[in-house]
Parts: structure tokens; C-alpha cells; sequence
């Protein structure tokens, strides 16, 4: 048995540790040794607008969008602000069966989830949250797009990171699906291509294999948008892939954390809805942005 003293040494110990580890993690983004690929000269400095500790009890509306305006959702998946909350130092998105079919905008809807969006958006940096999927068949995503504003000529067409995609259900018969619950699915796309612009509309992605289901628990899903042509891809701090976007990836984009559906992963007939609360929650144990200074 251990002494009193033993006892109270090793308590002191482990908040040490925790008061340390929770200094640290604000000092660059979360890395195994060796992976961190910031050249010798420069170092990580944290873009607060598009980072998030999930602190409070509300979602902090001065940094983020959340479901209501704008996009509201791909059918049969509407977003509801009220599938939005924080507690518990996290932010949480549930998916729910509709109580009855709902119209707009000329769709139907059934189900829903929710969106969160920045507000800022930024170009070249490291982007990387820590969350746990839905264990349904609607999607657990962390991603970057751009929005079209104030811009002109060939700035209007859309470039799209997703780190990560990915379902806690499978329904698709395809082959492709058929790891979708056990991998961080990343891609690079670009669309929407103004007439007489010389980009052309394709996907380049990656995919790096989760230690069992993504809902089993927390993960850290990161990327380094390096350049206007290379992105590198991190899963628990390691590097898994490095992918050239099919355009030149160098316009201002803007954080998604969203829970949709997905036409190519469609509605179990049974709904598909029917677990607990905890299987139908996404969470979101932090958010965090960075950009290379000298």
C-alpha cells in the first residue's frame, strides 16, 4: 500500500502533468515526435478566429455559423441549430429522425444534423480538430471550402479540403465504401470552373486506415495546406499522405464541422436513427487553426 506521502506525490504529479500538457497544446499543433514538418526558421502561431477549446456553454457565435442560415442541408438531411450544443469541454452534433416530413426549398426532408462554420478564413496553414463520429449512417466531417465573396473572374470557382469524411453506418454496396467506418477519408476538389478559366474539374484524396471504428473514440485529424499545389494529411499526429489538389489550391478558405447525409450512403430502411443519444452525437473536442511565422 502506499504512503500518504506516495499518495499525495503522485496527485501532484498529475496535475502537474495536465497543467503542463494543457500549457503545451496551445504551442503548436499535435504531433509525434518527428512529424512535425515546420522548416527550422519559422514556428506555429495560433489563428484564434478558426480555433475552439469548447470551453463554454454555448457555441461562440463570434467565431462560428451554425445551422439556420445559408445551407441548409442536403436531402433528406435538413441542419437545425437546435442539434448544435456545447458542454462538457466539447462541441456536439446529434442527428435525429424529423417527427414528420418536412419541404424546402422544393426538397424533402426527414432527417436531420447540423452545421458549424467559421466566420474567418484563411489560405496556407496546419487545421486539425480531435472528435469522435455518430455510429450512424450519417457523416462525422472536418473540412475547408471557399465561399466565393468578394471575389471575381477565376477566383469564383470552388476549391475544397476535406480531412475528414466518414460514416458510423455503412449502407452503400459499393467497394469503395467498404472501410468508410474505419478510415480518415481525405480529398482535394475543384469545380465550378468560370468560363474561359484554366482549371479543370476533378479530386485528387487519400485515405489512412483509424485503429477500429471512427466512433470507437477520439482521434486527431489534421492537415498541412503547405502550398497552392500540396497538402499533407495527419492522423494522431503522424503523417499518412501527401496530395497535389487538381487546381491550384490558393484561395481564402473556411472551416466545416458538419453531420449531413449523403446520397451515396443512403437511408437504412429502418431509418436508421434508432440508437441511443451518445450513438447519434458527433463530438468535437477541439478546433485549432495555425499559421507559419518567422
Amino acid at each position: 500500500m502506499k504512503s500518504n506521502y506516495s499518495k499525495t506525490r503522485l496527485v501532484f504529479c498529475l496535475v502537474s502533468s495536465l497543467f503542463v500538457t494543457g500549457l503545451s497544446a496551445q504551442k503548436g499543433p499535435f504531433f509525434e515526435k518527428g512529424n512535425d514538418p515546420k522548416p527550422a526558421t519559422q514556428k506555429w502561431s495560433l489563428i484564434k478566429e478558426m480555433s475552439d477549446e469548447f470551453d463554454g456553454k454555448k457555441v461562440d457565435e463570434s467565431k462560428w455559423q451554425i445551422s439556420g442560415i445559408g445551407w441548409i442541408g442536403r436531402a433528406p438531411g435538413l441542419f437545425l441549430a437546435e442539434n448544435i450544443s456545447v458542454s462538457d469541454g466539447s462541441l456536439k452534433i446529434i442527428s435525429k429522425m424529423l417527427p414528420e416530413k418536412v419541404v424546402k426549398q422544393g426538397k424533402e426532408f426527414t432527417h436531420s444534423g447540423g452545421y458549424v462554420g467559421s466566420k474567418e478564413g484563411k489560405t496556407y496553414g496546419y487545421y486539425e480538430c480531435e472528435v469522435k463520429a455518430n455510429k450512424t449512417f450519417m457523416s462525422t466531417t472536418f473540412w475547408l471550402i471557399n465561399e466565393g465573396k468578394n471575389t471575381s473572374g477565376c477566383d469564383k470557382r470552388t476549391t475544397e479540403l476535406d480531412i475528414l469524411e466518414t460514416v458510423g453506418q455503412i449502407t452503400s454496396p459499393k467497394e469503395w465504401m467498404k472501410n468508410f467506418d474505419q478510415q480518415m477519408n481525405s480529398n482535394t476538389h475543384s469545380r465550378n470552373i468560370p468560363e474561359g478559366c484554366d482549371y479543370k474539374k476533378a479530386s485528387n484524396g487519400a485515405k489512412a486506415a483509424v485503429s477500429g471504428k471512427v466512433y470507437d473514440d477520439f482521434h486527431v485529424y489534421g492537415v498541412w495546406w503547405k502550398s497552392a499545389d500540396e497538402v499533407q494529411f495527419f492522423l494522431d499526429g503522424k503523417h499518412t499522405s501527401t496530395v497535389k489538389p487538381p487546381a491550384n489550391f490558393d484561395i481564402k478558405m473556411y472551416l466545416r464541422l458538419v453531420v449531413e447525409t449523403y446520397d451515396w450512403n443512403p437511408v437504412p430502411a429502418d431509418g436508421g436513427l434508432n440508437g441511443s443519444l451518445k450513438d447519434r452525437t458527433t463530438t468535437y473536442n477541439w478546433v485549432r487553426s495555425w499559421q507559419l511565422v518567422n
